[in-house]
């Protein structure tokens, strides 16, 4: 946990090249307790103490494979660096999933209706049997279900769940599962947004410098 949002720098600010004392660190750091929370919520998610029904390694495919999927690039090196740590024989396996499963998104079909004429076409994603062989069925379907909320959100559905739960994912897993797409596709933008604020600041000072 950060206990100090003045000097301890993020894992945000971290991925997304913020300088300590920068401009950009310091409009971030006016936001201290949405700071704190993002980087608590990485902690707890990606480093907990105490694991649960969803192991670290579990947590850490998941990430990687989220992060992959969003195609960022620092966030993909830092969640498949960490997920060398814990499981480097997955990280091959992984890549190789990625490179079938991603997509251009969102993408899906709304409820027959008004909001039918914005329905957007897309490819799902379902592990092959190798592919379950090499993660295990659990896992394997975690991924499917990552794939549908990070690419086509708009076709979620109970029977989705049900998959899950049909392979050993118990509410407290499920809530997990959740939390840990929902975290990477926030934590996703925000270091891409922040990105950008960095490029244009790095160019605001570099042109500031040649003109002085």
């Amino acid at each position: 946990m950060v206990h100090n949002s003045v000097v301890t720098q993020t894992i945000i600010e971290q991925l997304a090249g913020i300088e300590p004392d920068s401009p950009v660190a310091k409009n971030y750091q006016r936001r201290a307790v949405a700071r704190e929370q993002a980087e608590l919520s990485y902690q707890l998610l990606l480093h907990p103490r105490t694991p649960g029904s969803v192991s670290l390694e579990e947590r850490r495919v998941i990430a990687a494979f989220v992060a992959g999927l969003y195609q960022e690039p620092a966030t993909r090196r830092h969640y498949a660096g960490l997920l060398q740590d814990v499981a480097p024989a997955f990280v091959q396996s992984l890549e190789q999933i990625l490179q079938q499963a991603s997509t251009h998104g969102p993408w899906g079909a709304y409820p027959q209706g008004p909001l039918s004429v914005e329905d957007v076409g897309g490819t799902s994603w379902r592990s092959t049997p190798e592919q379950a062989g090499v993660f295990g069925p659990r896992l394997a379907a975690a991924l499917e279900h990552a794939h549908l909320l990070v690419t086509h959100p708009r076709d979620a559905n109970p029977a989705a769940l049900a998959r899950l739960a049909a392979v050993g994912w118990d509410e407290d897993g499920l809530v997990v599962l959740s939390q840990l797409i929902a975290f990477l596709s926030f934590q996703v933008r925000i270091v891409s947004g922040f990105s950008v604020l960095v490029a244009a600041s790095f160019a605001q000072t570099t042109e500031s410098a040649h003109h002085a």
